[in-house]
């Protein structure tokens, strides 16, 4: 197969990083709207059970619906359901979790015939389903839980202020006014719209974490939107308040195998190329997906010393680029901002400290080429 041919079809894998594991209530509309940001994550949803003509378990009626894996008894009416959101598109073949299921019975695809896409074949593994309890008061996680038990409705929530989402708790911003921000309580989150928090002789920072330890309380009226939910509190103030004594239980994760580390499985340029273009970028694939806030600081790509000091040079050259990640395909991007000097050895180095999304670490890898003599 031509080289260039060979560096498409490698490219072409599909799969995005896992979230980091820490609960969250969610719907419905955010698991079909952000199924990237809940892969692997730790959910808590309600709704109701019930089975297709085909067998499988379904949370929700009409479309769009959820399938469920579990095998324990199903209660009637309202359930809330504890378990993990998987999307098998962004997940490998071989993965330790799909060891013990049937994926042709279990997720209704054929894997002989091709590995579904990311976001194609989706599913909640649910660990625990319960009878859902009757909602106590507008709280956030009730919002969440059953936005439209309270759509279009005027609501008043105390809930820890996150700044512009500062904490990671939800997958997307509204973007309805430069003061948004979120507000958390127990495992559910929600934005807060169209209002400055700033109150008598308080201002919270949106952009750094000096006031994430506040509690507030806020009214405004419950909308949602591209699988976000959020109180519009235009014309409502801000009041400082006490954190709640409410608490959610929660039960043991889903124990797995653990998977293998990520390692390196292809890089263009290849180690050791020869007459690599003075324009190239480097692109390196993974095994497994990596944990892309890891990345930062153990990417190092640098001319050799020791051919700046044969040449003569005063000062080695300094290689200037830029670092991506790209989920959907595990691909490590770097792009030079200006064309590599020509005849000269780049040296690539992946540093100790990059994680794969489950937190294994990939080894120190380093990546050699020479550049071209002209482009």
């Amino acid at each position: 197969m031509p080289r260039r041919l060979l560096i498409v079809a490698l490219l072409l894998g599909a799969t995005v990083s896992a979230q980091t594991p820490t609960r969250r209530c969610t719907n419905i509309a955010a698991l079909v709207a952000y199924p990237s940001y809940y892969h692997l994550r730790p959910i808590t949803i309600l709704g109701t059970l019930s089975r297709n003509d085909n067998g499988e378990l379904r949370l929700g009626g009409a479309p769009p619906s959820l399938r469920v894996v579990y095998t324990g008894r199903v209660p009637d009416g309202a359930s809330e359901i504890r378990g993990e959101f998987w999307d098998l598109g962004r997940m490998n073949a071989d993965d330790p979790r799909l060891a013990t299921y049937d994926v042709r019975a279990t997720f209704r695809f054929d894997p002989e015939a091709g590995w579904p896409r990311a976001g194609q074949v989706t599913a909640i593994v649910a660990s625990a389903v319960t009878p859902a309890s009757p909602p106590l008061g507008s709280s956030i996680r009730s919002l969440v839980l059953q936005p439209s038990r309270y759509l279009d409705q005027k609501v008043t929530v105390t809930g820890q202020f996150a700044g512009r989402n500062l904490l990671g708790d939800l997958p997307d911003a509204p973007g309805r006014s430069q003061y948004d921000f979120v507000l958390r309580s127990a495992d559910a989150a929600i934005w807060v719209t169209n209002l400055r928090p700033r109150g008598r002789d308080f201002e919270l920072s949106l952009d750094t974490r000096i006031d994430t330890g506040r509690w507030v309380e806020i009214s405004g009226t419950l909308q949602q939107g591209r699988g976000l939910q959020w109180i519009n509190a235009e014309g409502s103030r801000i009041t400082l308040a006490t954190a709640p004594t409410d608490t959610t239980l929660d039960e043991p994760p889903i124990r797995v195998p653990a998977a293998p580390p990520p390692e390196v499985v292809f890089s263009a340029p290849t180690q050791d190329e020869t007459d690599v273009l003075q324009t190239s970028s480097v692109r390196i694939q993974f095994s497994r997906d990596l944990d892309p806030s890891t990345l930062k600081d153990h990417v190092r790509v640098r001319y050799l010393s020791e051919e700046a000091r044969n040449l003569g040079e005063p000062d080695t050259p300094i290689a200037v680029y830029t670092v991506q990640y790209l989920p959907a395909n595990r691909v490590l991007e770097i792009r030079f901002t200006e064309p590599l000097l020509r005849y000269r050895t780049i040296k690539v180095d992946l540093l100790e400290g990059i994680l794969g999304a489950d937190k294994q670490p990939l080894a120190p890898w380093t990546l050699s080429f020479v550049t071209a003599g002209a482009q």
